[in-house]
């Protein structure tokens, strides 16, 4: 083999190592090699869930880049670039690496998600409200938590630990302990001890129905006697009728309450209306004066009722008058008058 051949294969093996070498690169550095493309976004979260660097950051179920770094937020090492200032304040961070080209809202969100049932996790970003200002370089996103696989693995043995229990202390409850019987036997020891009652309350039972289908008492008859259910119903629509009697009443009188209110009628105007109110207050007033003259003895009425002489007086004049009648029954025509004037004078 000369030095040409060895030379050659030595430089093929040398180019095919550099070629893995650079796939190798290109592999875990998440598809750039010198500098790094896109900005930085922080997302805090009290527990990764097994996301790791290179794991996907996904919008829409469109990737718009990777998981750069993550890191515990309580013992961060010192970064060899300079890391974003803004720190959340959950137990763990992870450092996105998003597309220049893709922009995402402040008010988006990002979440653990999961491939699958047993897929890889990626960060799932929302979309956020359209027009709304976008996130900056070194800036936090609102992160939410999602249940995954593991999570509910563990609430479903929760759930199983807690099923376990209840059917456990159901069985208690039936089949009972050392101790204590269990439903089942309390339920023998109590139809046991009442047997005597339990046969008397049916054979009670069973009497009484059998009267109800004979007809027999007020039930019996209520259910077999067709004329007393007519009547019943028919004691049930004058009920009913009584009934919109009633509300048809309840309503006029309220009518009348409204017009009382509202001032119309005579005892709306007396209720309402001032100057009725005030006549009427006069005219009781009136009454009263007169009643007090009355009873003062003022006035040719009130003389007549509290003046016995009066009364004696007018008394003896009907009786003159009385006597003059009956001489006019004697007498002429012609002294007729006279008689009267001298009888009454």
């Amino acid at each position: 083999m000369n030095n040409s051949q060895q030379t050659v294969r030595v430089g093929f093996f040398f180019l095919l190592g550099v070629a893995l070498i650079w796939v190798t690169f290109e592999t875990l550095s998440g598809g750039h090699l010198f500098e790094d493309r896109g900005y930085k976004l922080i997302a805090g979260f009290d527990d990764l869930k097994d996301l790791k660097v290179g794991d996907e950051v996904r919008m829409a179920g469109v990737k718009i880049g990777t998981v750069d770094k993550t890191l515990l937020n309580e013992i961060q090492p010192q970064p060899a670039r300079p890391m974003p200032s803004s720190i959340p304040p959950e137990a763990a961070s992870a450092i996105l690496r998003i597309d220049t080209k893709v922009r995402v809202a402040k008010d988006a969100t990002a979440a653990i998600e999961q491939s699958g049932l047993l897929g890889n996790n990626y960060l799932a970003v929302t979309v956020g409200t359209p027009g709304a200002p976008s996130l900056q370089d070194g800036d936090q996103i609102a992160t939410t938590v999602t249940p995954d696989f593991n999570s509910v693995m563990k609430d479903l043995g929760d759930l199983g630990h807690k099923l376990d229990g209840a059917l456990s202390s159901l069985t208690t409850t039936f089949n009972g302990t050392d101790k204590d019987g269990g439903l089942f036997q309390k339920l023998d020891k109590l139809i046991t001890d009442n047997r005597e009652k339990l046969t008397a309350t049916m054979s009670n039972l069973q009497e009484i129905t059998t009267k109800i289908n004979q007809g027999q008492g007020t039930m019996g008859k209520l259910i077999n006697d067709p004329d007393l259910h007519d009547q019943l119903l028919a004691a049930v629509g004058q009920i009913k009728d009584t009934a919109a009697q009633a509300k048809e009443f309840v309503a006029n009188a309220q009518g009348i309450i409204d017009q009382i209110k509202s001032g119309k009628g005579a005892l709306g105007e007396i209720v309402y209306d001032q100057q009725t109110a005030d006549n009427i207050k006069a005219s009781i007033q009136n009454v009263r004066d007169v009643s007090d003259k009355l009873a003062k003895g003022e006035g040719t009425l009130g003389k007549l009722i509290n003046d016995d002489s009066l009364f004696t007086s007018a008394k003896n004049t009907l009786n003159k008058a009385d006597r003059a009648i009956d001489s006019l029954n004697d007498s002429g025509p012609i002294t007729a008058v006279g008689v009267a004037a001298d009888a009454l004078f």
